[in-house]
């Protein structure tokens, strides 16, 4: 496939992801998307939809390959797992940890928060729950109580 081709086709998937079905995206996928490849901004497909709570196109994603522990963005954006739980999205949570999402993975290279402290820190209790239930480790919040 040439540069020209695979540019139309990851433009077609990232708007997929934010307006699209979970078909279409799969469509995109076998017709040779990157599921892993970024935009122009450092955006990744899954992160996006991550964001956008949409855990049809997140499980489809997983399903062709993304990886979910990939950071995002360049400083705004981060790991799909913590903008699921700082969104609520718990059935994005849900798919994130069955696909092997590590919940104890701290977004800005290691420096910043999990996804649970984003959960506790905008008040997502249900959120917050599920991701102490998958094991995580939420230090911080222990060492004040």
């Amino acid at each position: 496939m040439n540069a020209r081709k695979r540019k139309k086709l990851q433009n077609r998937l990232m708007t997929a992801v934010i307006w699209g079905t979970s078909s279409q995206v799969a469509k995109l996928l076998r017709g040779g998307a990157d599921p892993n490849r970024p935009d122009r901004d450092g955006s990744t497909p899954l992160y996006r939809a991550s964001v956008h709570g949409n855990a049809g196109i997140v499980r489809v994603l997983l399903a062709g390959g993304a990886r979910p522990d990939v950071e995002s963005g360049s400083g705004d954006e981060g790991l799909p797992l913590c903008a699921a739980a700082v969104w609520g999205h718990d059935d994005t949570v849900r798919e994130l940890l069955a696909a092997g999402a590590d919940p104890r993975l701290r977004e800005d290279n290691g420096t910043g928060p999990t996804a649970a402290e984003w959960a506790r820190r905008a008040d997502r209790h249900t959120t917050y729950e599920l991701l102490s239930a998958a094991g995580t480790t939420d230090q911080a919040h222990r060492d004040r109580s």
